[in-house]
This record gives structure tokens, sequence and C-alpha cells, in this order.
């Protein structure tokens, strides 16, 4: 960029040492600065104005003639020119930094998920509606037990720093919880009063009622082609098979986690089919309601099909590409999505229920 400032400068004095004293091409050299600086930084913008103002004291003396706010313009020009390209690469620093931090506290709060658990295989992407953030309310985890794999997937509500802390607690709570309570109906009554408490602590008693995470909480067993899960409050996950995809409904969805209590809610157990050749998709609402330039939502169900992916993580490069290309770069809401797929080796079949079967749902409260 510094060679075109250059050249553009030594071509406009030259020209206009040689023209007619009528003809004033002098004024063209405001425009470099301010073409150097959308390229170059604030230095290289300094000295181009330098360079400039330079040029145009040449010309006033080859000319003979020295006009005072000719050359003040192309000087006051210039310094607001290089100082704004300074305040712009501040603010980029800045950026960079923030983007930084996020960056470290998602790997620290939200890991990526490995990409094999047990006789699962795995992929995991978070896509954050702030371009500052890399984080918010939106939440998953993976546990492994003695027997398979528990995972949750679950949207905080709210925005900013109070949902990245619920979402941080709950996932600490749920690692912590996952391994050692016997049954999923269990583990959801233990969740649900555990956000409860925090909210108790993290917000004014009026908005506890408001401080809810909508939840799946899912296990894979090791030796048993099926999935169970409890459903609270939380869009159903979608299970690929052949060139169909099907809604996992639960059969008794229970409220978003902390307002069990409020409602005296019990939890259901809803199990499924899940073999080799099937792939199950976890998400958040903010792919569901993520809407493109004329309002339409984007269509998740109807971009899985063909099921034709050959590993959970190509199906979720090109479910974020799509989805970002529907609503033009720009999320509205944050968005997590997890693709699961089973591993053929160690499978047993049993008797289980196909899809959309379930099992007896012990009640958990009282």
């Amino acid at each position: 960029m510094l060679t075109v400032a250059v050249l553009l400068i030594l071509t406009i004095t030259l020209i206009d040492v040689q023209v007619p004293h009528s003809v004033h091409l002098g004024d063209l050299l405001i425009m470099v600065p301010a073409i150097a600086s959308w390229y170059a930084d604030s230095r290289v913008t300094a000295l181009v104005t330098v360079m400039a103002v330079g040029a145009l004291m040449a010309i006033c003396m080859v000319r003979g003639s020295v006009n005072p706010p000719q050359v003040v313009a192309l000087l006051a020009t210039s310094v607001v020119v290089t100082i704004g390209r300074y305040l712009a690469e501040r603010r980029q620093r800045e950026l960079i930094q923030v983007r930084a931090v996020a960056e470290t506290a998602q790997r620290a709060i939200l890991p990526a998920l490995p990409s094999r658990l047990g006789p699962l295989r795995l992929a995991s992407v978070y896509l954050a509606a702030e371009e500052e953030a890399r984080i918010g309310g939106d939440l998953y985890a993976a546990v492994r037990t003695s027997t398979g794999t528990r995972l949750i997937i679950g949207d905080v509500r709210g925005k900013g720093l109070p949902a990245v802390s619920g979402a941080a607690h709950l996932i600490g709570t749920f690692r912590d919880a996952a391994r050692r309570l016997a049954t999923l109906p269990e583990l959801a009554d233990y969740l649900d009063s555990s956000v409860r408490s925090n909210a108790l602590e993290d917000v004014e008693r009026d908005e506890v009622e408001e401080a809810f995470v909508t939840a799946t909480i899912l296990e894979i067993p090791d030796d048993r082609p099926l999935v169970r899960s409890v459903t609270c409050g939380h869009p159903p996950p979608l299970l690929l098979r052949a060139n169909d995809v099907v809604p996992l409904e639960a059969g008794h969805p229970a409220p978003p986690l902390g307002l069990g209590a409020l409602t005296q809610s019990t939890y259901h157990l809803d199990t499924f089919s899940l073999h080799p050749t099937d792939m199950l998709l976890l998400y958040t609402d903010g792919a569901l309601e993520a809407r493109n330039a004329e309002g339409a939502f984007y269509p998740l169900a109807k971009r899985l099909i063909p099921h034709n992916y050959r590993h959970p993580a190509a199906l979720l490069d090109r479910l974020r590409n799509d989805l970002l290309n529907h609503v033009g770069g720009r999320l509205g809401d944050d968005a997590a999505l997890i693709a699961i797929e089973r591993h053929p080796v160690g499978i047993h079949h049993t008797n289980e229920p196909s899809v959309g079967g379930q099992t007896a749902r012990p009640p958990m409260r009282g």
C-alpha cells in the first residue's frame, strides 16, 4: 500500500506543476491518506499524510504561491483520517482480546465433546449470536458411566453473563451427579433442585420463576441399541434413519429445570431404539428459530434428508454452513448442536421398544 500511495502522490505532484496555474490538482492529495487508511495501519497512514503535505508544499513552492486554506484543509483531513485509523486499530485489538478471553472461557466451560465415547461417535458445535462472544446460555455435556454414556443439552433462559453463569453451574452439576444417580428421572430431579437453588442465590426472589433451563437428558447404554431420555421443556431429538427423520417426542414432557418443584412434576423416562445405522441429532431452539431475510424459519428436519453422512462431524459441518447461509451469516440466538452415532461393535439387539415406544415411567416425586 505504501508503494501505491507514493506513486499516487508523485503522479499528482508532477501533473500539477506542469498544468496551467488555473488548474489546481493539489486538492487530490487529500484522497491519498484516506485511501491508505482503508488498507494500511495507522503508522503507514501517518507517513503517507506527511508525504502528502510535503508534496503540497512542494507544489506551492514550484508555482510560487502558497494557498494556506488548501494546506490547512489537507493537514486537518489527514490528521483526522490518521486518528480515525488509530482508534479503529485499538478497537480491533480490544475485540481480538475479548474474543480470545471468550474462546478460553468456552474451552473451559463448554469444551467440544470428544469424537469417541465408548461405542459412540460424536460431534458438537456451538454457534454464538454475539460477534464478541463465543459462549452464551446454551450448553451440552457428556459423561461416561460404568454402563454407558449420559448426555445433556440445554438452553438457559436469558442472555449475557447470568446465562453463562447458569450454564456453567448446570454443566458442573450434571458432570458430578450423572455418575452418582442411578436413573435419569433421579438425575433430572436433582438437576431441577440445583437450578432452583442456584437461582435463589443469583437473582431476586421475585425473578426465581423466570430462571429456568430447558433441557433433554439422555442415556445410551453400551450393550443395547437404544437411547433413554427425559425431556424438560426442550425440543425433541431428531433420529436420522435411512431417508427419514423422526422426532423423538416425549410421552409426558416435564417443565424446564428449575420449575419442577413449583409444578410438582414427575419425570418420565422415554426409550427409543438407536441402531448402528442411525444418527441422533440434539439441538437448541436457536437452530429452529433462525430466520432468513424473509422471516422464514430454518427447516431443520427437511435439511437432514437424505441421510448420507459417514460421520457425525460431516453432518454438523454441512448443517452449520447451511444454517449460517440461511440467516445470512449471523444468528439471532445462540445454537448448540450434537450429532451421535453408535458404532456397531458390541451391540446386542433386545426386545426394547422401537422408535416411538416408551418404557414404564417411574414417578420420582411425592
